[in-house]
């Protein structure tokens, strides 16, 4: 029986989050040049536009790049902790604005690194990075031969197929009325921090390779190749 409903519960989940990154895809997008601003003046970036990323010392864009996960950490516990309140009856409405605000940071994140996602090469780009945020390997090859409208449906239903696993388990204390809100915080920090943490690594992956190709053409001074480790 037990099998049973987690079964049920988890073919559930990943509905929601399937309709929860649908939505994200579709009208949850960070405006670049709002985010500009924002590198700017908040976090005191010198920058004209992203092609300016590439010249700022690496342990610098680290650095904001960690604050951004730790503004979306936040920012999903506080919701966590609204809708824990009521338990598992709120799981699948949580799972929507949990989608959302975990794309925005990874969009945030796709935008400390210098990465935009104005076309369709771009923005498929960045689901290949949310998917490597979920733990799911999607082919090159398959990038290659999709168009974008077909592509990140796709993306979606097997980032969504694998992350109900992992959220039916972790989200099973949310099942105990009275401390579900606290679960609910934390459980939804961690999801944020973990996904963060793991799109991080790919953008900074893709950021040094371009900076090494950049740096063979001579585009990058030689004193800022060397801090970029």
């Amino acid at each position: 029986m037990a099998d049973r409903n987690k079964s049920w519960l988890r073919g559930r989940v990943e509905k929601a989050l399937v309709k929860g990154l649908t939505k994200a895809y579709s009208t949850v997008q960070v405006d670049p040049q709002k985010f500009l601003i924002q590198l700017r003046t908040a976090y005191r970036m010198p920058i004209s536009g992203y092609h300016g990323i590439y010249f700022l010392d690496v342990g610098e864009i680290d650095s904001v790049a960690e604050d951004v996960i730790r503004s979306g950490m936040r920012v999903a516990a506080l919701e966590g902790a609204g809708l824990g309140m009521g338990g598992l009856i709120t799981i699948l409405p949580d799972l929507g604005i949990l989608s959302a605000i975990t794309m925005r940071t990874i969009q945030k994140l796709s935008l400390v690194y210098g990465f935009q996602f104005n076309t369709d090469g771009e923005i498929a780009e960045l689901w290949v990075a949310a998917a490597s945020a979920a733990g799911v390997d999607i082919s090159r090859e398959l990038l290659e031969k999709e168009v974008v409208n077909k592509f990140v449906p796709r993306v979606i239903q097997r980032i969504a197929a694998r992350a109900s696993a992992e959220v039916v388990e972790k989200w099973a204390g949310r099942m105990i009325p009275l401390v579900s809100s606290a679960i609910g915080a934390g459980l939804n920090y961690w999801f944020v921090r973990a996904w963060g943490e793991r799109a991080k690594a790919h953008f900074r992956e893709r950021h040094l390779q371009l900076r090494q190709q950049a740096f063979a053409q001579g585009a990058i001074p030689a004193a800022l190749q060397a801090r970029s480790r």
